[in-house]
Parts: structure tokens; C-alpha cells; sequence
């Protein structure tokens, strides 16, 4: 069972809002991740209150927000203890049994989104049929239950084919790219260890990844932010271009009314990504869904008239959604990776902090964000954005400012 963590906040009379304004709501955040972490500034200018459920003080989020419980997303005595007089309970992770969230809101709790929605994104089974049903775009697929079956699937659309795991991979984990039969019979492990059937995908010869970011109120309200265009870097989002350069316009459409379209399906409350595939010949394919804030939706904080972070707090309070209009003509994101050299800068939080001298210095409009995490290679540290009028000159300040802080570059 979860329990608050002894704090200023705890001190405060029983019953009083943590963060909150007299008269204002308490939205509760499953995980205490840097998503949460972010949902934080904009809960404070709403004036509403934000609670965590994380697994440690020293998470991310719980760095910052005062009214922190602790506990396990897969205890569901914790889930009710962080959802108590919380106004919607929502998620930095999707990870959460989808049996607790029915529990939950059989008993009164707003989980937003619900669980019929929110399964669409735990599990890529169930969003493939979804999808498929709603004739959504999507790449061939199949569930395959051996390696036998993952071979004939390969053979009918051609290899190399990718496998994923239905639930709990993320940034690249849980995906294999198969080159051929002999490589699907090398992954009988991943059947054995296995309840049910494995996701079988084509591999989509794409021209780039795009994301298209929307957000819907539980009264039907939607938006969405202008497409972007993601770079993946080892299963990893490392940059973000918004919006998507030379995109069609009519690509784009059909990019953003399938967004909406899934989000008003599928019943989505608060932030949904699309993440999609282009293909050559102007088609754009699903490939992935998340329903809360999303690294694709970073660009944002700077870029747009209203955050992502901000809009799934209007959402999940059922508030009136704010304009998703870009702020410059131009805004690039770069992720802050850690690195795997020990002599890096990003291995050395303090170094990081004494980046900010450079970094600040050298451009003054360049904005970093870091999420108070320890380092280790790949992990996602922090992002930067920069944004203006000159799409290389916004790319190139981007890109240095993150290289500076992960300490690829000394100048």
C-alpha cells in the first residue's frame, strides 16, 4: 500500500489540497517519471493540485512535487491510497494492470484515460485488431504463437519482418528485426517465455517516422498540435522537428484525421501520440500509440501557444483545451542522452550542471530542460529545444546544445 512520504506537505492540516487552490482539484499521476515530473509547472500555473504514486523519493518526479505517495503501480491498495479525493487519476506510464484500472473505476475513481481506451496501448495486439477493425492504416501484421507461424508470416510478406512483445516494451525494448526463417526459429525463447501470442509486423520500408499529437476531453473536445517529424536513434527518440518538413499538406491531413479519428474511437481522455510511418508512395501507417504526454510532444513547452503537459491537465479535468498554434515557424527538440564513454559530461550530473555556463552563454534563446535523473548510457537525461525562423540555423543550435550538455562536444 502506498503512503505519503513524510515531507512539508504531510505536515499540512488532513484534508487540505497539496499544491492545489482553495476550491481547486488534485489530479493524481500513476509514476514518477519525468513526465509527471513536467505535469508539475503546469499544475502550479492552473493553480490545481498534482499528486505521484512513485516507486522512490529519488524519481523524478517526486523531486519536485510536494504530495508524493509511495508504492507500486501493480498494488492496487497503493493505486486507491494515490487516487483518494483526487479529482482524475492519469498515468506517465501505461504499465498499470488493466484489471486494477477496471477495479478503479468501478468504484467511483475517474481514470483518465479509462481502461477501454487506455488497453489500446498497452497491449499492440489489441491495438492492431482495434485498428484494423476501424480500417486504420496500419503495416501487415499477425499474432503468431511459435516460431513456425513467425516463419510463414515472414515468407507471406517478405523479410526482414519485426517481433514485438503485445505488453511493456518501450524505446526499443521488447522489438526484434528478423533477417530470415533461420532467425525467427533463434527466438522460440521469446514464445517460451510468453503468455500468448507475439505481435508479427512487416518491416516498412518508410521514407521517415512522424507523430501526431492530439488531445481529447472527456466532453468530446479535441485538438491537435501541428504533425512532427521523430529521428530514432537505437529505439530511442533523439530529435523532433515541428512541424514535419516538406510534408504534404494533404499527407498531413490524412495524418491528423486519423489521430482524431483514434482518439474519438477508441474514447482516448488527455494526450494521445500517433506515432506513423510515411511511406514512399504518400501513405501514412500507425505504427504505435501512447495516451499521455510523449517525448514527440516535447517541442512544445517551447514551441506551442499550449503545452502537451498543460492540455492533458485541461483534459483530464475536462477544462476547455487551449490553442495548439506553433509559436515560431520552426522548433527542433533533441533529446539529452546519457552516454556510454565515463568520461562524458552526461555521466557527471554536476559536469552537466557546469554546461549550463556554455550552453546559456553561447545562446541565449536555446532552452534546456533536465529531468534530475542519474546517468546511464541511452537513458533519457533531459531535452533542449530552440526554435526561430531558419530551420538549419534552429536545427544545428538544437543539436549543439544537447551535444554540450551530454559532453559529445567541448566547444
Amino acid at each position: 500500500m502506498s503512503s505519503p512520504v513524510t515531507s512539508p506537505a504531510a505536515e499540512r492540516p488532513e484534508g487540505e489540497r497539496v499544491g492545489a487552490g482553495p476550491g481547486f482539484p488534485v489530479v493524481a499521476v500513476v509514476g514518477g517519471g519525468q513526465l509527471a515530473r513536467m505535469l508539475q509547472p503546469a499544475a502550479v500555473e492552473l493553480g490545481v493540485g498534482l499528486r505521484v504514486l512513485a516507486t522512490g523519493v529519488g524519481e523524478s518526479a517526486a523531486l519536485v512535487v510536494p504530495d508524493v505517495h509511495l508504492g507500486a503501480h501493480t498494488d492496487l491498495d497503493a493505486l486507491r491510497s494515490a487516487a483518494a479525493g483526487a479529482a482524475a487519476l492519469t498515468f506517465d506510464h501505461e504499465h498499470v494492470p488493466t484489471a486494477h484500472l477496471r477495479t478503479l473505476a468501478a468504484e467511483g475513481v475517474a481514470v483518465r484515460p479509462g481502461p477501454d481506451a487506455l488497453v489500446h496501448a498497452q497491449d499492440k495486439l489489441v491495438m492492431r485488431r482495434r485498428l484494423t477493425d476501424l480500417g486504420v492504416p496500419c503495416p501487415r501484421w499477425a499474432a503468431v504463437a511459435d516460431a513456425d507461424a513467425l516463419a510463414r508470416f515472414g515468407e507471406d510478406v517478405g523479410w526482414p519482418v519485426v517481433l514485438k512483445t503485445p505488453r511493456g516494451g518501450y524505446d526499443g525494448k521488447g522489438v526484434r528485426v528478423l533477417a530470415d526463417a533461420a532467425a525467427a526459429h533463434g527466438v522460440q525463447d521469446w514464445f517460451d517465455a510468453t503468455d500468448g501470442p507475439l505481435l508479427a509486423e512487416e518491416r516498412v520500408a518508410f521514407v521517415r517516422e512522424l507523430a501526431v499529437l492530439v488531445a481529447r476531453s472527456p466532453s468530446g473536445q479535441a485538438a491537435a498540435w501541428p504533425v512532427v517529424e521523430t529521428v530514432q536513434t537505437a529505439g530511442v527518440c533523439s530529435e523532433v522537428t515541428a512541424p514535419a518538413p516538406d510534408l504534404d499538406e494533404d499527407v498531413a491531413a490524412r495524418a491528423v484525421d486519423v489521430a482524431l479519428r483514434v482518439a474519438g474511437e477508441l474514447g482516448t481522455t488527455g494526450v494521445l501520440a500517433v506515432e506513423c510511418f510515411e511511406t514512399p508512395d504518400g501513405q501514412v501507417l500507425v505504427n504505435e500509440l501512447a495516451m499521455r504526454p510523449h517525448n514527440s510532444g516535447h517541442w512544445t513547452q517551447d514551441g506551442a501557444t499550449t503545452s502537451q503537459f498543460e492540455q492533458h491537465l485541461r483534459a483530464v479535468l475536462d477544462l476547455p483545451l487551449g490553442s495548439t498554434r506553433a509559436r515560431a515557424p520552426w522548433t527542433v527538440m533533441v533529446n539529452v542522452l546519457g552516454s556510454s564513454r565515463p568520461d562524458r559530461a552526461a555521466e557527471d550530473p554536476a559536469q552537466m550542471y557546469r554546461s549550463y555556463l556554455h550552453v546559456m552563454a553561447r545562446d541565449p534563446g536555446v532552452k534546456v530542460h533536465l529531468y534530475g535523473k542519474s546517468p546511464r548510457p541511452g537513458r533519457k537525461l533531459g531535452h533542449v529545444t530552440a526554435w526561430g525562423d531558419d530551420l538549419d540555423d534552429v536545427r544545428a543550435r538544437a543539436r549543439h546544445a544537447a551535444a554540450f550538455v551530454a559532453g559529445e562536444v567541448d566547444e
